[in-house]
């Protein structure tokens, strides 16, 4: 029996998963998205499927910061419709705060919480991008520095 292109596309091995826990995320507008995240967050693409004929892909598969990010276009046909983001946030250990949340709002990115030292301690800032997910990107613990700075 020959394999047709799409089945090749489908079985063929794709790129290693980083990270244990992988988000796996359904955005409308998929492969767009995995372009603007090179851009906002510097992703690096590992898989992506090729669209389908009404323009969707069923699989993007993206190294942010070391791990794994993994999105789809909905497929409401098969039981995964488009639904707003909402009741989690991408955290980003980065080791620049503000240039990280300035770098995705110049990108396109909706400001939520600038850059700030936090109570907990450590330098956290927040945006929403256009696809309707928050990131948060989180830097090294403020206070170490600051105790450090006052005991000399």
């Amino acid at each position: 029996m020959a394999i047709t292109k799409r089945e090749h596309r489908v079985t063929r091995q794709s790129a290693p998963v980083k990270g244990t826990v992988v988000p796996y995320l359904w955005i409308e507008g998929a492969i767009e998205a995995s372009k603007f995240y090179e851009k906002a967050f510097a992703a690096k693409v590992a898989h992506i499927f090729p669209a389908d004929e009404s323009g969707r892909t069923m699989h993007v598969h993206l190294y942010i910061n070391g791990a794994s990010l993994m999105f789809s276009d909905p497929f409401p046909e098969h039981g995964t419709p488009h639904l707003p983001a909402a009741g989690f946030t991408l955290m980003l250990q980065v080791a620049d705060v503000d240039a990280s949340y300035d770098q995705a709002v110049a990108t396109g990115c909706r400001e939520c919480i600038a850059p700030a030292d936090m109570f907990w301690g450590d330098r956290f800032a927040q945006v929403k991008d256009p696809y309707g997910v928050v990131w948060a990107f989180v830097g090294p613990k403020q206070w170490e520095n600051i105790l450090y700075a006052i005991h000399q």
